[in-house]
């Protein structure tokens, strides 16, 4: 995955970008004042700098944006094009590689796992295309996310999640109904609104079932052993 910059009619398409997935946003121009878009533009600074070996410069530009954004990107990770943090509080590691037109919510963090032998290697997630990641989530280790899928509010994803997939909890299960019904399009948040999208609801909704029939073959089978009324002789 490479790294693609933003720059002349291609900037300009960024910003509609995000403004696109932002309701909030009443212009393109207004997104500039955005920490998410900030922290992207030192990132890529940051990470020239980092490819170029000159890591004390690309780690302090590292750290005026954490100041000024409160977000932390490493220099050494890969983002592609179109990509959008919205609000604050979010961790990126050194390793991460994200695709293109990407979505994070605030409060997310890509981490690493802590290698064992103490060599750094891939320690992050890489998250393909399109993918959206809601607020508070937890991407931890060297998985992969596959494009367009989805990451509830608050999961934590320990394991790879296949393309199209929306997963939620803790940790992350993929949501056993169709999330399209329920939230058509772009998901905020990365979330199914509808109660059924509830894993531990749908369980519990086949629980009932399974109840509902075992009780119905209790019935039937008590009415069987029911002796035959006897006949009164005239």
């Amino acid at each position: 995955m490479e790294e693609t910059e933003q720059s002349g009619s291609g900037f300009t398409a960024y910003l509609e970008s995000v403004k696109a997935r932002d309701p909030a946003a009443r212009s393109k121009w207004e997104v500039l004042l955005y920490p998410g878009v900030i922290a992207l533009g030192f990132h890529r600074i940051g990470h020239w700098l980092w490819e170029g070996q000159l890591y004390f410069p690309a780690r302090l530009v590292n750290h005026i944006a954490r100041f000024l954004t409160a977000i932390d990107i490493h220099p050494g990770a890969k983002i592609g094009r179109n990509f959008f943090i919205d609000h604050g509080f979010t961790v990126i590691g050194e390793t991460a590689e994200i695709g293109d037109d990407v979505t994070i919510y605030q409060s997310v963090t890509l981490g690493g796992t802590n290698p064992s032998t103490g060599l750094g290697g891939k320690r992050h997630p890489t998250i393909r295309d399109g993918v959206v990641i809601g607020s508070g989530a937890q991407v931890l280790g060297p998985i992969e996310v596959g494009p367009g899928a989805k990451i509830g509010a608050n999961s934590v994803v320990t394991k790879d999640v296949s393309a199209g997939a929306t997963v939620v909890g803790i940790p992350a299960r993929p949501v056993p109904v169709d999330t399209v019904h329920y939230s058509p399009g772009f998901v905020a948040y990365g979330t199914p609104c509808g109660e059924d999208c509830d894993p531990g609801r749908a369980r519990l909704n086949e629980l009932e079932e399974e109840i509902a029939e075992l009780r119905k073959e209790v019935a039937a089978l008590k009415a069987a052993r029911q002796p035959a009324p006897k006949v009164k002789s005239a």
